[in-house]
């Protein structure tokens, strides 16, 4: 069975970092394309970077420059750093595969201005 877990959210000031880590079991992660989604409550959920099998990476426009998405093959893991947060960026942040299969917990990034 295919699991995927997030964590590393919280509340961080504006302009802060925080680094989410997304860790799969059931699956080799190194063989797919992983992507982070948010998604705000009332609004539909977003793809805002994601990392090939072959570690190239694609990001939103909202979030050039400021997250990095990278993964740990050996521990089966993909990472998002996001650093100079805003208020925007707030959200449920999710792992998934592109495209998407069934959706875990996600973890929950609050920015304070």
């Amino acid at each position: 069975q295919v699991q995927l877990v997030e964590s590393g959210g919280g509340l961080v000031q504006a302009g802060g970092s925080l680094r989410l880590s997304c860790a799969a079991s059931g699956i080799f992660f190194s063989l797919y394309t992983v992507g982070w989604y948010r998604q705000v409550p009332g609004k539909q959920r977003d793809l805002v970077a994601t990392i090939t099998r072959g570690d190239t990476t694609n990001y939103a426009d909202s979030v050039k420059g400021r997250f990095t998405i990278s993964r740990d093959n050996a521990k089966n893991t993909v990472y998002l750093q996001m650093n100079s947060l805003k208020p925007e960026d707030a959200a449920v942040y999710y792992c998934n595969f592109v495209p998407a299969r069934s959706w875990g917990q996600g973890t929950q990034v609050t920015v304070s201005s």
